[in-house]
């Protein structure tokens, strides 16, 4: 295995070679670059291989430009069994003509005794509409290449034989808690909380798979723009929730870890039923990290002439932006059932001009299922962001705003009450075939009647958790009278059954009275 940056690694067998999740261009409105720096491989090279994986369309996995340029369109891509065809479709626009549309969670024979599997997650919330896995064996060496997929469960893959290298993902990949406009001791409690989140789950992982050796990846970005410096975590700060490879290691070795491997871009791993060789471009690892802020700012300027040439073609100003979004979204609102229900209140979008002053502010209604300019009225959520961003995503008709706006960080937050899910799976879904794709999960997932129950510390509980089915006898950890589901966080009050977390997704509950009492 040749470490290629972020998510992206060079898988080199006898039987053929495979490439995943190439990225090298800035994403999301040129805030999130790879970290470490991976623009300086021999591309041409990596690029020639027999097979590409693209694990989902989220842009630090699919970089369009790079795929377009440097992998051959000879390869074969390995394409996850996805609900809607928008990943190939996307590929095929960009000149590759050999698909292997898989089938989740079954093995694939290639040639030359070449095996792999993918398992595609299909929730709304999974990436941009799906997320996937990728375990690959040769010659009895299996691989899982998890990514930044969240399996509920990885007993199928151990299934096929013990794994000998799992990689997966540790550091974080969201805009919470950063963006919040909260005071600044509580937004670091909060990534605080994020942060260990993040590393249990991780190792719940490590745990359930027992691969022979752990290699951290799909993760951290880093953040170029002077604008966005300070996410990066090299401030010392507990509530960054961005933390590098290099922490993964000091952390992971305080849990008892110490099989772990990181993967530099051209690092090169050799791993065998035996062990594993490791042969990194640079004399130390740790000497590496130890200057990261040296490596960011190099970084910083090779790559000021692109920030800029970003933020140059954003703006639209023949956009009329209230028109453009009411064409957009009224109509999906109008189609919503689940998600318009799930959201219940109104959201805000102020918009404002280069000095950051609000100009204008535009409300998306979605109990009145209506987009209109705002007045006063009380909002569930309000988003505060450039106009040029919107005007940007409406130009170039992105159905995305999460893959987009959202991650790009390039906004303030505020909001009313809990979390809510459905706010954000609306907005990755700003088209007819995503919109019914996910009203018709969520219409399903309503439906569906758990009727498993398990035993967790004194407590009867449905043995999936309410959010997106995890199983909680893996997931599930009681204190007290709340139980937390280690894999996305969330939490529940279990003499109520409320969720802490979130609005809805209340969960079945009740104490089990000990025997003679």
């Amino acid at each position: 295995m040749t470490g290629t940056g972020h998510a992206s690694m060079r898988i080199d067998t006898p039987a053929g070679s495979i490439l995943t999740d190439p990225w090298v261009n800035p994403a999301y409105f040129a805030s999130w670059f790879p970290f470490p720096d991976n623009s300086q491989l021999d591309w041409e090279t990596l690029g020639d291989v027999d097979y590409l994986y693209v694990s989902h369309l989220h842009r630090d996995h699919f970089d369009a430009e790079h795929l377009k340029r440097f992998i051959s369109k000879k390869a074969t891509v390995l394409l996850p069994e996805y609900p809607t065809s928008e990943l190939r479709d996307e590929l095929e626009a960009l000149g590759f003509t050999k698909f292997l549309a898989t089938r989740s969670d079954q093995v694939h024979e290639l040639d030359g005794g070449l095996k792999i599997m993918i398992q595609a997650l299909t929730s709304p919330t999974d990436g941009p509409i799906g997320d996937s896995a990728l375990w690959v064996e040769y010659d009895g060496v299996r691989l899982l290449n998890q990514n930044d997929a969240r399996p509920t469960d990885l007993s199928i893959f151990a299934e096929l034989g013990h794994v000998h290298a799992h990689m997966l993902q540790f550091s974080g990949a969201i805009w919470y808690p950063m963006v919040y406009e909260l005071p600044q001791a509580a937004r670091t409690a909060f990534g605080k909380q994020k942060r260990d989140r993040q590393f249990d789950r991780t190792w719940r992982y490590i745990d359930d798979l027992k691969a022979s050796h752990v290699f951290p990846i799909a993760g951290p970005p880093c953040f170029l723009d002077d604008e966005l410096w300070q996410f990066n975590d090299i401030h010392g700060d507990e509530g960054n929730i961005f933390p590098d490879q290099q922490v993964f290691m000091e952390e992971y070795a305080k849990v008892g870890g110490s099989n772990g491997v990181v993967l530099l871009p051209g690092t090169v791993s050799e791993v065998t039923t035996e062990g594993c060789t490791t042969v990194h471009p640079v004399p130390d690892v740790a000497e590496f990290f130890a200057r990261k802020e040296e490596h960011l700012r190099d970084y910083q300027a090779r790559m000021r002439p692109v920030i800029a040439a970003a933020k140059a073609s954003w703006k639209h100003p023949e956009i009329d932006v209230l028109k453009g979004m009411k064409e957009r979204i009224e109509p999906l609102l109008d189609e919503s059932i689940y998600m318009a229900k799930g959201v219940g209140g109104p959201v805000r979008f102020d918009l404002t001009d280069d000095a950051g002053e609000v100009i204008e502010s535009v409300l998306v209604d979605f109990p009145a299922k209506e987009v209109r300019r705002a007045a006063d009225e009380k909002v569930r959520y309000r988003f505060k962001t450039g106009r040029a961003l919107i005007e940007h995503l409406l130009h170039i008709d992105e159905v995305d705003w999460v893959n987009s706006l959202f991650l790009s960080c390039r906004f303030s937050a505020a909001r009313i009450g809990q979390y809510n899910e459905f706010v954000y799976s609306f907005f990755k879904c700003l088209s007819e075939e995503r919109l019914q794709y996910a009203e018709g999960w969520y219409d399903e997932h309503e439906r569906a009647v758990e009727a498993e129950d398990i035993t967790l510390d004194g407590w009867k509980v449905q043995r999936r958790c309410p959010h997106l089915k995890a199983d909680l006898t893996r997931f599930g950890i009681v204190d007290g009278n709340t139980l937390t589901c280690q894999l996305h966080g969330w939490r529940f009050d279990l003499p109520s059954g409320r969720c802490l977390t979130s609005v809805g997704h209340k969960v079945r509950a009740e104490r089990i009275e000990p025997q003679g009492a």
